[in-house]
């Protein structure tokens, strides 16, 4: 490496090297920080920390409804998430299509039972903090 030390009062201050080289160096710093970060992943999912394939990932991003696709994922018919959470099958479903907004409280209970959280089922500015 071609290395030009500049000094400030007989003190090393600056190292100044060809960009090409700082640009390697650069590089190959952030193929570190990759390696790092997957291995920080690859320990967290050794661990137990649950992964979720590609296509629940593509309806929660197509804006279906997180609900629906929560529902369905931890494999829940309406009628057995309503008895669970005690509403009607009903309900849920108009949660899920938008025409009603879940309480704060019904919603933390869909959070528990589905393994989520509130966030993941629905916007907060939808919300009905009334009941």
């Amino acid at each position: 490496m071609n290395v030009q030390i500049i000094e400030h009062n007989g003190v090393p201050e600056y190292a100044v090297i060809p960009f090409a080289e700082w640009q390697a160096l650069t590089d190959r710093l952030e193929d570190m920080e990759d390696i790092a970060d997957a291995r920080l992943i690859s320990a967290a999912i050794a661990g137990g920390e649950e992964t979720f394939p590609h296509e629940f990932s593509k309806r929660l991003t197509s804006g279906e409804s997180p609900l629906k696709v929560w529902r369905e994922y931890r494999s829940f018919t309406l009628a057995a998430l309503g008895k669970l959470c005690g509403v009607s099958a009903a309900a849920l479903s108009q949660i899920e299509t938008g025409k009603r907004s879940p309480s704060v409280d019904l919603l933390s209970k869909l959070s528990r039972i589905l393994g989520c959280d509130m966030d993941d089922l629905h916007e907060a500015d939808k919300l009905d903090m009334t009941a």
